[in-house]
This record gives structure tokens, C-alpha cells and sequence, in this order.
């Protein structure tokens, strides 16, 4: 990621309502470049070894688990057409 990076807005409603860990909650954000980023729990090591044959993940990438109703509550929110 370069160092430019910018947070520009909440993707759905987040979990900060629901999150009672002060650490961190589940999110997700819409980037300056508009990419996203995901904010959840790393799986990886325990979900690589069962991903689908035509899934993958890189060495630089992690697999991350987010709640149901943060991704559904950011439905909305999520554009239509690139």
C-alpha cells in the first residue's frame, strides 16, 4: 500500500455499536483511490489449507472474516458499477 493512502468514508454502518472490544471493531472503509479496506479477524492460517480450488491467497494477502451484519448493513452503500 503506499503511503498516500486515505481514509475517505465508512462503508455501511460499521460495528461500533455492536463492537464491545475497545482494541478494534469489524469495518470496512472506501479508499482515496477507491479501493477498500477491510477491517476484520486474520483467518488465515486456519482458512488457507480450505480454500475452494479457484480461490488463492499470496503470501501478501490475508483472509478475513467479517460478521454478517456489517457486510450486509454496507450493501448500500457499495456502488453499482466501477
Amino acid at each position: 500500500m503506499s503511503a498516500s493512502i486515505q481514509f475517505l468514508r465508512r462503508i455501511g454502518s460499521g460495528s461500533q455499536a455492536t463492537c464491545c472490544d475497545t482494541a478494534g471493531c469489524p469495518d470496512i472503509w472506501e479508499l482515496n483511490n477507491g479501493d477498500f479496506a477491510v477491517i476484520g479477524t486474520d483467518i488465515t492460517h486456519d482458512a488457507k489449507a480450505k480454500l475452494p480450488a479457484t480461490a488463492g491467497c499470496a503470501p501478501n494477502e490475508r483472509i478475513v472474516r467479517l460478521p454478517r451484519h456489517l457486510l450486509v448493513s454496507a450493501k448500500r452503500d457499495i456502488p453499482d458499477s466501477i
